[in-house]
């Protein structure tokens, strides 16, 4: 497959990244979503004992990078990687990366009020055994809000999405799969 697409999903814990990763893979033919909430899960449950109490998750990241670049390598799908994506150092050499592996680039990026996401902590049942350094999703929330961090702008992919409410989710995932149908 030569028209690619790479769909990189920005934004704060609970902010709706992972479900609109799984609508887009049920629409978008051919698609993979990479998660590093499910890397962390893998290890958390299989090699406890490997991974660092305080330090960066090397085995994390290079897990990751592995299944990345066999997605890009060895497959012809599209991605969608479902990660906060917040640090705009780390987009930009990620975008770059796919670009220069011949990918159209997308961000979409969760602008999500934040009584929205409270509420969503308080509802929701998530296990919290992939994190390391926090003891719960509402200290996640806590030290995004203090993290200084740039929005995604229109420079940074060739497409940018913003979803500021449920509502904007179907419209955007219908013309994500428009794009990839473009030649």
């Amino acid at each position: 497959m030569k028209n690619r697409i790479v769909i990189m999903t920005v934004g704060k814990t609970h902010s709706g990244k992972t479900t609109f990763a799984k609508l887009l893979e049920k629409h978008l033919a051919n698609s993979v979503i990479i998660d590093q909430d499910n890397h962390a899960e893998f290890l958390a449950t299989h090699y406890i004992n490997l991974l660092p109490k305080t330090a960066s998750n090397k085995l994390k990241y290079g897990l990751t990078k592995m299944i990345v670049d066999y997605a890009v390598k060895e497959s012809d799908c599209h991605l969608i990687l479902c990660n906060s994506n917040r640090n705009i150092n780390g987009r930009t050499r990620f975008l770059d990366y796919y670009k220069s592996s011949g990918f159209k680039t997308v961000v979409v990026y969760f602008d999500i009020p934040e009584e929205i996401l409270k509420d969503r902590l308080t509802a929701s049942n998530r296990s919290s055994s992939i994190l390391r350094t926090a003891s719960n999703f509402e200290e996640v929330l806590i030290r995004q809000n203090l993290e200084e961090v740039v929005e995604p702008t229109k420079e940074e992919a060739d497409y940018l999405f913003v979803i500021k409410k449920q509502q904007d989710v179907q419209i955007i995932v219908g013309d994500i799969v428009k794009l990839a149908q473009l030649k």
